[in-house]
């Protein structure tokens, strides 16, 4: 306003009415703040604290994205890539020391667990841990309800996991020393610590104790090859760590090495259950056929072998065949494969492998009884040689992580392919624990030279031209395909 343009008198009183509406809001003000003082006294300081704990939450805010920024660039760094959570074996541990993956692909911690309803991924953060990546899949760590009951758990990919193996590495003294990476003194661990996360789903870790409670007055059998004694010799060390009193977990007949063909039992004498092993490796029977140049090895295609009393009763069956259809015999397949009283000249292996199916598939709809019997079939295992096969050379001892380009996978296999066909056409319900993919990834979890120990250098010198890239470490990756097993029995249903 002009105070020129104004006459004397309102000049005058101009300035006493800014001050006297000065006076009057300060009044009013002090008024306002006595009467809150007074009300949050009468009411032991619930109204004026509150007010202030917004600026003390946006102070901490603040400082904590300090903090975050700070731990992320810290972090321990894993391949980039590896994107989901990691899902510890052990619930309690996951809660007090749950780490995760952020977009750059290092490792930081978080013991938050929010979720959103609404997202497949949900970021939360947590003041002093840093930011956490995790899938939602409506899972509560502690009942295990992760909705894997309706998704394919065979999909998916391996994730980095801090948390301890199902069993120390040399706590178990049922590991044939070719899988004993840890006596053998491999010296590297990493390959131990990655965890299978299906796509679209969590599973559960297994639980050693639950799983021998379903079992108890039980029989669970494996019936394969070596590979499956992998896989048996995982199960016995991950139940038995769980039980107390060692003593009361052993082999029925006392043996301690497991190569040999024949049928092993161990005895869990606190759930009067037994899980065995019976060496079967082609399913079918290994047999001999006298000829006009003499007697010579055949495979009969057309019957089963003669093991099948060991294993018609159990109660969980878990079969596979595969590896041994690679060699040189059956891969050649000449006068080799018989049905009847006919060994055909020449047959091509995967012929050969369906017909064998064939021959398995018959007898389990004929002799299994469903209702008291699970049948399993596990899948082919991938091997990993480079420069050569398991009899010219072939190396996998500089491997030590897992594949992480899909583009270096390798084809689904011809001989699953097959069995796919086959199992469409059974009766019985027969569960494809489908770990071909699973193992394509896992070039770094073989015993390569680590399948014994060595006395001398020369020793060590030569087994770089003889390794094994078939079999795995044990701990390692069988014990994921018998986490796989447990959540596969579940979602069955199976033993409650």
């Amino acid at each position: 306003m002009d105070l020129k343009k104004l006459g004397v008198s309102e000049q005058f009183l101009w300035p006493r009415r800014k001050v006297l509406s000065g006076f009057g809001l300060g009044v009013g003000v002090s008024v306002i703040v006595l009467a809150l003082l007074f009300l949050n006294n009468s009411l032991g300081g619930r109204v004026i604290e509150p007010m202030f704990q917004g600026f003390q939450s946006l102070r901490a805010n603040s400082s904590s994205m300090d903090s975050d920024k700070a731990l992320v660039n810290n972090a321990s760094e894993v391949p980039v890539g590896v994107l989901e959570k990691t899902h510890l074996g052990n619930s309690s541990e996951q809660l007090k020391n749950g780490s995760a993956l952020c977009e750059e692909g290092r490792v930081i911690r978080n013991e938050t667990k929010n979720h959103t309803e609404e997202d497949n991924v949900s970021i939360s953060s947590s003041e002093e841990h840093g930011i956490l990546i995790e899938r939602n899949n409506n899972s509560t760590i502690g009942n295990f309800t992760s909705g894997y009951e309706k998704c394919d758990i065979f999909d998916g990919k391996w994730v980095r996991d801090y948390s301890k193996p199902y069993y120390p590495g040399g706590s178990c003294p049922y590991i044939d020393e070719s899988f004993n990476c840890h006596l053998n003194k491999r010296p590297d661990d990493e390959y131990l610590k990655w965890k299978w996360q299906p796509n679209g789903c969590d599973i559960p870790s297994l639980n050693a104790t639950d799983f021998l409670e379903r079992l108890r007055g039980k029989k669970l059998v494996f019936v394969g090859d070596s590979l499956n004694r992998n896989m048996w010799e995982s199960l016995v060390c991950i139940l038995r760590h769980s039980v107390r009193n060692k003593k009361r977990v052993y082999e029925i007949s006392g043996r301690t090495e497991f190569k040999k063909k024949g049928v092993y039992a161990f005895r869990f004498e606190d759930y009067q259950c037994s899980i065995d092993f019976v060496a079967s490796p082609f399913l079918v029977r290994e047999s001999s056929f006298k000829g006009s140049n003499g007697s010579f090895e055949t495979l009969r295609i057309d019957l089963m072998d003669l093991s099948t009393s060991m294993y018609h009763d159990a109660d969980i069956i878990v079969f596979n065949t595969g590896h041994w259809w690679t060699h040189e015999k059956t891969s050649k397949g000449e006068d080799y494969y018989q049905e009847g009283n006919y060994v055909h000249p020449r047959l091509k292996v995967l012929e050969a492998y369906k017909r064998a199916l064939t021959t398995w598939a018959k007898w389990v709809d004929n002799n299994i009884d469903s209702n008291r019997t699970q049948v399993f079939f596990r899948g082919y295992s991938v091997t990993h040689f480079k420069g050569g096969q398991w009899n010219s050379g072939g190396q996998c001892h500089k491997e030590t992580e897992p594949i992480f380009n899909n583009t270096y996978l390798g084809k689904y296999p011809s001989k699953m392919r097959a069995f796919d066909h086959i199992l469409k056409e059974m009766k019985t319900p027969v569960t494809y624990l489908n770990i071909s993919r699973l193992t394509d990834y896992r070039k770094d979890g073989h015993p390569s030279v680590y399948r014994m120990q060595y006395k001398t250098e020369e020793e060590q010198i030569a087994a770089v031209g003889s390794q094994d890239c078939s079999h795995w470490c044990l701990p390692g990756v069988p014990d994921t395909w018998n986490e796989l097993l447990y959540a596969s029995l579940l979602k069955s249903k199976w033993g409650k």
